[in-house]
């Protein structure tokens, strides 16, 4: 405890001076509005919503996937498609990349929406605009929040493989690698852990777990960082150590795997978070911050509940300069207009 305590000084500076090192670069999208579309598509919005219903009822999990799609979406060029862009002769894509491969899906439920808004108003509303409206949507299916999505994107007409190579958080990176990922792209520690609260639904691959089972659980996730042993013991079942099984999953919240609450944050105060960058929040000893913050939304839903909202906003708000110069509004999500 004393040596926790000796630390503290030296960490909050290192994230004070982390953020004035970053945030520099967060460029607010003042062409966003909430009425972009109120006279060029006004069905836009009961559009989108109508088939996000349908997508999560046909299956729940749907609500994570899309939103997983629209954060991996701004975390690269800013919110802008390019993570829906498909390979072509002369674009590498980010769906190849190793945070995307074997991970992100949805992709026909966006084509489905697509094709629904193109029949209705054609060449209007933008591919990324599309997937803000449906991650909002995604998450008030589940029993989350409600937030008003400012709009306005236009598709770019370029990906970045390296970027999403990079940039996106990975499941065993540590806290102030993690910390410096989001802060680089305007979003504060507070931010992070809202957001990373979007794991109370969805699944997780065991490739991306196998470390945190298998590893030492006090030099991976901290002093408080071990797993129970039933759930250990389920989730070594599932995922074997000598590397198969890769692709099998488990739920990021087991006890409400498809219902969007606080349940993920008791679960990290209680050592059992399934990846270890979201334990490392909870558990690593340069954690004092987001662990007052974890153990605030553990005891009270509706201040992540309001948090997440916000954050989700200035996610959403992250920009891509050029393609609001020279973007597009793409007729295919998978291609550029030719």
């Amino acid at each position: 405890m004393a040596h926790s305590s000796a630390l503290t000084p030296f960490l909050g500076m290192t994230f004070i001076l982390m953020s004035m090192f970053f945030t520099c670069t967060h460029v607010e999208a003042e062409y966003l509005s909430l009425d972009y579309y109120l006279k060029s598509c006004p069905k836009a919005i009961s559009i989108i919503r109508s088939e996000m219903e349908c997508a999560v009822r046909e299956e729940p999990r749907m609500a994570a996937s899309i939103l997983r799609l629209h954060f991996h979406d701004c975390f690269v060029q800013g919110c802008d498609g390019s993570v829906l862009l498909d390979n072509t002769v002369t674009l590498h894509g980010e769906k190849s990349a190793e945070q995307n491969l074997n991970s992100l899906r949805g992709f026909e439920v966006v084509d489905k929406i697509k094709n629904k808004l193109e029949s209705e108003c054609p060449g209007i509303v933008s591919c990324a605009d599309l997937l803000a409206i449906a991650a909002r949507d995604a998450v008030i299916l589940v029993g989350g929040p409600y937030w008003e999505v400012p709009v306005g994107r236009k598709d770019s007409r370029t990906a970045s493989f390296v970027g999403a190579s990079t940039d996106i958080p990975t499941a065993n990176q540590g806290l102030l690698t993690l910390v410096s990922k989001f802060l680089v792209k305007g979003l504060s520690v507070t931010d992070m852990v809202a957001l990373v609260g979007s794991h109370t639904i969805g699944v997780a691959r065991c490739t991306n777990f196998r470390e945190r089972i298998y590893g030492d659980f006090k030099l991976t996730s901290g002093m408080n960082g071990l797993l129970g042993a039933a759930y250990l013991n389920n989730l070594q079942s599932i995922c074997p150590e000598n590397g198969a099984n890769g692709d099998k999953t488990s739920a990021l919240d087991y006890t409400t795997p498809t219902l969007f609450d606080n349940s993920f944050f008791q679960i990290l105060a209680r050592g059992e978070g399934l990846l270890n960058s979201d334990q490392e929040m909870y558990s690593s000893l340069f954690g004092i911050e987001t662990k007052k913050i974890i153990q605030r939304y553990a005891e009270d839903p509706n201040a992540f509940f309001k948090q997440f909202s916000d954050s989700m906003v200035k996610m959403g708000n992250i920009t891509n300069p050029e393609s609001q110069i020279s973007g597009e509004v793409r007729e295919n999500c998978r291609f550029i207009n030719a």
